[in-house]
């Protein structure tokens, strides 16, 4: 007799709200496939208004490019150096490398787990005096978490040094009462299908001044100079949005807040569940900071419990995954230069992000409790 199989739980599945096949038949209707068009005008106008602070977007294809324009846009360019937050995506780092700059890794502080302000400094300091003053610090909002923003404000001017800020996976995410994407020199979305919010495929550069996100057009379009011949001055790109992908962005921007909602009330639900399990613990807010919760993490006590857990949701088919491994224990990353604490190592071991998405239901959320609470059993 064959094992029924119970249904998929993914870790962040995509979330249709009810008004995205309209905006895309627009785009149809009207025959605007290709990139530009009224759809990338009104999803750019709605990320604007939604993180406010006089910030200006340009929807692009993916976060990645948008990092690789926001380096090249802060002048990063061969032989450069470039710290990077360790704890992190390779998205966030990968672009350092298409401008033939180099990167420099610097490990988390137990808080948020983000970019630590004291190695920061220590890196830019020891940087300098070697002869390589960084050009830019990209510091990453993990999971949601906000980095320590004021910290990291003070360290970018003392040394004169821009921040790209990696909001890839923090948008509705909030920090002393300012959405996040509005606080570095040059900020990033990303609206990949695993997202708060997706476009399938797609991204957006952020900034107060509109010269940049201008100039990020203009290299994201190829870099055609304004003649009526193709001219190019510059080396440009093919990173722009198409009007059909930003279709879907204006409908999920409409269900932004009910999102973060959803995943906040995630994360509750596990909180108020699993806190009784003395091996385990939650990443909390710190005071003046609201995570997204675009994934809930939870930390374990070694290597060996959290892989029972993982092993245990998926025989039961539910995904599940590792932290993040930092970038400066990636095979790739191996002769970068990095400034280490440990931390975001023992968070590797250790930590796992449950299953998170906003079309998560009770019963879903109760199953996945009930199999890591028998994991202790």
């Amino acid at each position: 007799m064959e094992t029924e199989v119970q249904e998929k739980i993914w870790l962040s599945s995509p979330h249709m709200g009810s008004s995205e096949q309209m905006y895309v038949k627009l785009a149809f209707d009207s025959n605007w496939i290709a990139p530009l068009g009224p759809n990338v005008t009104g999803f750019e106008k709605d990320i604007e208004d939604y993180i406010g602070n006089d910030i200006h977007a340009s929807c692009l294809s993916s976060g990645t490019g948008a990092i690789h324009l926001a380096l090249e846009l802060l002048g990063v360019g061969l032989g450069d150096e470039v710290i990077c937050q360790s704890f992190t995506f390779a998205a966030s780092a990968n672009p350092i490398t298409y401008l033939g700059a180099k990167p420099v890794f610097v490990d988390s502080e137990k808080e948020t787990w983000n970019i630590s302000p004291e190695l920061l400094e220590k890196a830019i300091i020891d940087r300098i005096n070697l002869g390589k003053k960084p050009k830019v610090i990209i510091a990453v909002h993990l999971y949601g978490m906000p980095y320590k923003v004021d910290d990291i404000i003070n360290i970018s001017r003392k040394y004169d040094i821009p921040v790209i800020e990696d909001s890839a996976e923090a948008l509705g995410s909030v920090y002393n009462g300012v959405r996040c994407g509005s606080f570095g020199d040059i900020a990033i979305l990303s609206f990949n299908g695993n997202k708060i919010i997706t476009t399938s495929g797609g991204g957006a550069l952020l900034s107060k001044d509109k010269q940049i996100t201008n100039k990020a057009v203009f290299l994201a379009t190829q870099a055609r100079d304004n003649a009526p011949h193709y001219q190019h001055s510059h080396i440009g790109y093919n990173y722009r949005m198409s009007n059909v992908l930003a279709g879907i962005g204006r409908g999920q921007m409409e269900v932004l807040p009910e999102r973060v909602d959803a995943r906040k009330n995630n994360f509750l639900f596990y909180r108020e569940n699993l806190s009784q399990i003395s091996e385990l613990s939650f990443l909390e807010d710190p005071k003046g900071s609201s995570s997204n919760r675009w994934l809930t993490c939870v930390l374990t006590s070694s290597f060996k419990t959290r892989e029972e857990i993982r092993m245990a949701l998926e025989n039961e088919n539910i995904e599940s995954r590792p932290l993040w491994k930092p970038m400066h224990m990636q095979p790739v990353f191996k002769e970068a230069a990095s400034y280490t604490n440990g931390v975001s190592e023992d968070l590797f071991n250790r930590g796992l992000c449950l299953p998170s998405g906003s079309n998560l239901n009770k019963e879903d959320l109760s199953r996945i409790c009930k199999i890591i609470k028998s994991a202790f059993r």
